[in-house]
């Protein structure tokens, strides 16, 4: 059984275009509160699904900075298995809104800026946790969130932590798609093949340092538990994986389903001695999410902090309103 467990986590960035002159407090705040006379402004989170506990976090963070200023903030997109088609549909919905600004977070770069980004405009448009590809970052004036390609050579570590030598390797995924899961795979197949560049060519692992890629994956599970926990079921029955790492907090969304679900084959693997290690990113840790671990069911978590992503969403969308001539009538009391 292995018995080691991590608890990881990783900074949030916010890169701002030309025009951002605001910075955030530390204290999380971005400024002091405004006038009452100040016009208050209505901003949005667009996530890929608004029922995953990651994006209502990062709501509430949004939600939170901006009720501080006496702004608001929504969060809007749709429920279910994340899809392009859908999400792209809730940003046309949301271009109609005559909101101030809008942070979302990318499906399908192409895709979007094929179709509802043509409607833009002028509303500021940032990115946040999945940015869009480079040749549509034009597009928006921002990003907030991590680094994906460094947190993927994070969860490389992890790996080799508990498999200095290599192993058979099976990689969790959403969709090949989402622009921010693609940056954390190659992050952790650069990390297992020993190059630090981010340049370098991303290629399945099929030997390079011991590692191996299993055939049928990256498993693609649509941002649904239900069937993350599916995949994981077969591909643990077929006993071939010494390690899997999910690039997103699927297969935990529920831990008590986790652990009904996946326990007992868990178990019968131990006693065989063929118990893969499993590393799960997640944005929230929790008693429950702790347990897991405690149990030895989940053997590592790398996390990070999805409030502080919304507060640093809506400083951006903020100043962006500001640069953008949206909201002159803030200028002397914010500044």
């Amino acid at each position: 059984m292995i018995s080691a467990a991590l608890l990881d986590s990783a900074r949030i960035r916010r890169e701002a275009s030309v025009f951002s002159r605001l910075l955030c407090a530390a204290s999380l705040l971005c400024g002091p509160p405004l006038a009452s006379f100040a016009e208050p402004l209505q901003f949005a989170i667009l996530a890929k699904r608004i029922d995953h506990p990651f994006f209502r976090l990062v709501g509430k963070g949004c939600a939170e900075a901006a009720r501080a200023q006496g702004d608001s903030c929504l969060l809007l997109g749709s429920s279910g298995p994340a899809h392009f088609r859908l999400q792209n549909q809730a940003l046309e919905q949301a271009l109609g809104q005559d909101l101030d600004g809008i942070a979302l977070s990318v499906i399908h770069s192409k895709w979007l800026a094929g179709h509802a980004l043509k409607r833009l405009g002028r509303t500021p448009l940032i990115t946040f946790d999945s940015d869009l590809g480079p040749d549509e970052r034009h597009l928006r004036r921002g990003y907030v969130g991590l680094d994906n390609l460094a947190f993927g050579h994070q969860l490389g570590r992890l790996a080799q932590h508990f498999r200095p030598h290599g192993g058979r390797l099976c990689i969790l995924s959403a969709s090949p798609q989402d622009p921010n899961l693609q940056e954390r795979l190659k992050g952790v197949r650069l990390q297992l093949r020993g190059i630090e560049g981010g340049d370098a060519e991303a290629e399945r692992l099929s030997g390079k340092n011991g590692w191996h890629e299993l055939e049928r994956c990256p498993l693609y599970s649509a941002n649904d538990q239900q069937s993350v926990l599916f995949q994981l079921t077969t591909l643990l029955n077929a006993n071939q994986v010494d390690i899997v790492i999910s690039l997103g907090s699927w297969p935990v969304h529920h831990p008590s389903e986790f652990r009904r679900q996946l326990g007992p084959l868990l178990a019968e693997l131990d006693t065989k001695g063929t118990r893969p290690a499993i590393i799960v990113t997640t944005p929230e840790f929790d008693t429950a999410r702790q347990a897991l671990l405690d149990e030895g069911l989940i053997q590592a978590y790398l996390g990070f902090e999805s409030r502080e992503m919304g507060r640093q969403a809506y400083c951006l969308l903020d100043d962006e309103a500001l640069g953008a001539g949206l909201a002159r009538s803030r200028e002397g009391a914010r500044r």
